[in-house]
């Protein structure tokens, strides 16, 4: 039996017309009958909107080659924790593109996501990576090399709120991360290292996006701390600010993990959509799409093409430093843990 990806090659490639559908794989033949919504909302992180732009003006041509059907892929942006509340609170996402494994897992917890949600596409239902960076100002005039330097007296550093932003509870955890290691484990001197750092922010956006305009519009702070992806992205965009991102000495594998919204889609009958659309996201197309907005990607022969515009970069993961995901919970981000005892209430 054909693998999801080499049956997304195959579609993207296009199968020869007289085909019939006994030669088709069932995900195939299940899309050419597909009777279900011509509408999907996938539900996503704040600094996702150009992604998913680019990936559904991929994906709509796609699909109507696949089925001769029309689609349309609706797109919901805000902080991932807080998109994680609102479909439990009634939004009906069909699919969801966050930035955090524990967001996934509080609809897993309200019943809307299978439990081996991880299990139903590659790389642990992730398509593409990235790791918190640096974006620094014309010229780096503070000299921002590494996690140290964002907790001088001098230095201002913006990032969203790690109580309603995955992409800042990356951030934490990236410098948490870097203090261990610097401090060889001590972890009350990694506590009042990012105490320090979280006193330097001078402002918290609920998300990714609003603390980006806030440093780059409105021209707050010295660094901004965000995705890799994001801030190669944004000094495209400015490029007459001639920001530049700077990659630490270390940081944290941020994973993307996406997954359909079973209790919506069996509602709405938009399943065979929806995991066409996610499986999609690993095809050559779909992983093009996201290393052309600085995405690293999982398919080999895209990662080959791309290489030149990453450079090399230490990353430690959650489950080696953190203990997982449910760990890192419970000891930083549950109520009264760490993030709590450090941040205090905001």
């Amino acid at each position: 039996m054909l693998s999801r990806r080499s049956v997304l090659s195959l579609a993207l490639a296009g199968l020869a017309a007289g085909a019939s559908l006994g030669s088709l794989s069932a995900a195939r033949a299940q899309a050419l009958a597909y009777s279900g919504p011509d509408t999907l909302l996938n539900v996503s992180y704040d600094i996702a909107r150009e992604l998913f732009t680019a990936e559904n003006a991929e994906f709509v041509p796609f699909w109507k080659e696949k089925t001769g059907k029309a689609i349309t892929v609706n797109q919901s942006h805000a902080g991932s924790s807080r998109q994680a509340r609102a479909i439990i609170e009634g939004l009906e996402a069909d699919v969801v593109t966050f930035n955090q494994v524990l967001d996934v897992q509080q609809l897993v917890k309200a019943g809307f996501v299978a439990k081996d949600w991880q299990a139903k596409f590659p790389n642990n239902a992730s398509p593409y990576y990235s790791f918190p960076a640096f974006l620094v100002r014309d010229g780096n005039p503070k000299n921002i090399k590494d996690w140290n330097d964002l907790v001088r007296d001098d230095v201002k550093v913006i990032f969203p709120n790690p109580k309603t932003s995955g992409n800042a509870r990356y951030t934490y955890l990236a410098a948490y991360a870097y203090a261990l290691e610097q401090n060889k484990g001590d972890t009350a001197k990694a506590d009042a290292f990012v105490k320090k750092l979280l006193a330097n922010v001078p402002v918290f956006d609920t998300g990714g996006r609003g603390a980006t305009t806030t440093f780059v519009e409105r021209e707050t702070g010295d660094v901004l701390v965000s995705f890799e992806a994001e801030t190669r992205a944004i000094a495209d965009v400015y490029k007459d600010k001639k920001l530049s991102t700077i990659v630490p000495s270390v940081s944290v594998l941020a994973e993307f993990p996406v997954a359909v919204v079973d209790k919506v889609v069996d509602k709405r009958g938009s399943r065979v959509a929806a995991q066409n659309y996610l499986e999609f996201l690993y095809s050559p197309a779909g992983q093009t799409v996201a290393a052309k907005a600085y995405h690293r990607v999982v398919d080999k022969g895209v990662e080959e093409k791309f290489k030149d515009q990453f450079p090399p970069v230490r990353l430690v993961k959650v489950e080696d430093v953190f203990g997982g995901w449910d760990k890192a919970n419970t000891d930083h981000f549950a109520s009264g843990a760490k993030l709590d005892q450090v941040f205090g209430a905001r």
